[in-house]
């Protein structure tokens, strides 16, 4: 499978679509040859995940193929799922503020907790009822705070985005096509409409 990553910080409308045709480029596809486009829709960066949606629909609409969207949090935890089922896992992206995005899955990639915002110390108390594993890139934030009378999470892995493959494995192996990709939001952007340069309107 063809891939590229491109870590960033600003710039995503204008690196992605480059780094899109670069890639089917050079696996020799059309995008006429997709049977489907996949995409994670969050939780994660607000620009990202517009930049990623906005992509995927405007490709999706250009080819007459649908689009899937799938959480970032269940992608992340997908290939541990392959590699063992018998463990609970706790999915974690870092939100800032001593906050992370959480899912929490039982054995067998079961969700118990579905997709939120969660203080840290919330996170670590649900993951606490059980063995789990703690994975994503806030792994290393909670286990740094995990309390030192409890029993230890027996795998912590901080990835720090899901695996391309399992986008594609999981978008592919997606039933229903049918509902409108849109970026899954847990809270609030940072960034507020500035008030101070807006002239009065007549």
């Amino acid at each position: 499978m063809t891939g590229r990553s491109l870590p960033m910080m600003r710039g995503h409308a204008e690196a992605l679509m480059p780094l899109i045709a670069a890639v089917m480029s050079e696996a020799g596809v059309e995008f006429s040859d997709l049977d489907r486009i996949a995409v994670t829709v969050g939780p994660g960066s607000f620009t990202g995940l517009r930049v990623g949606v906005s992509a995927a629909r405007g490709i999706a609409l250009a080819a007459g193929k649908p689009a899937v969207g799938l959480t970032t949090l269940a992608t992340i935890a997908a290939p541990f799922f392959e590699a063992d089922e018998s463990k609970a896992l706790l999915a974690v992206v870092d939100a800032r503020h001593d906050q992370v995005y959480m899912q929490l899955f039982g054995p067998g990639g079961r969700t118990l907790v579905a997709p939120r915002l969660a203080h840290v110390r919330d996170a670590i108390r649900a993951a606490m009822a059980s063995p789990t594993r703690i994975v994503g890139n806030a792994a290393k934030l909670i286990e740094a705070a995990w309390p030192d009378n409890e029993r230890r999470p027996p795998l912590v892995s901080a990835v720090r985005a899901p695996e391309i493959a399992w986008v594609a494995r999981l978008g592919a192996a997606t039933g229903d096509v049918s509902d409108p990709v849109r970026p899954l939001y847990l809270r609030e952007a940072d960034a507020q409409p500035q008030q101070a340069g807006i002239l009065p309107r007549r």
